[in-house]
């Protein structure tokens, strides 16, 4: 078992999302601003569960990007200079689903910051269960003062 960086508490320190929405439970490594690897415990109460689907229990796809997102922006909030700002989502390619994620899987997110230009940039996702991936895409972030009046 890997030794827990962030637990819930302080990654709230460091990205806005709460629950439900905050989908990652603790960070495990991370090179601020270049990698992380994060994790997810996936529950039978999750909310998803509830509609999606609830005799075949399934974790959407979606919610599996948002938690590679909300893991990037953790390494990127975590730069001096981010602190205090937001990360927005701003685009996604080349995702693939290969494994379904079910209930009692452990959900590992590993995103690597492959361009960052400005406040704006690239990172390379992998979501795995048990070495085993179940998606892996590109997402792309712009990261914002988060000012409404911007």
């Amino acid at each position: 078992m890997s030794e827990v960086l962030l637990n819930r508490e302080q990654i709230m320190e460091i990205i806005p999302h709460r629950d439900p929405f905050l989908l990652i439970d603790e960070v495990l490594e991370m090179e601020v601003g270049v990698r992380i690897k994060a994790r997810k415990y996936i529950k039978e109460e999750d909310f998803w569960f509830k509609g999606h689907f609830p005799d075949y229990p399934v974790t959407p796809g979606v919610l599996m990007i948002e938690m590679l997102a909300q893991a990037g922006a953790v390494c990127m909030l975590s730069k001096p200079n981010y602190k205090g700002k937001i990360a927005l989502f701003a685009g996604i390619d080349k995702a693939k689903f290969r494994k379904q994620v079910v209930p009692g899987d452990v959900l590992d997110l590993e995103v690597e910051i492959i361009k960052e230009k400005l406040s704006i940039g690239t990172g390379k996702a992998i979501a795995t269960v048990d070495g085993k991936k179940a998606v892996s895409c590109e997402i792309s972030f712009a990261v914002i003062d988060g000012n409404k009046e911007e």
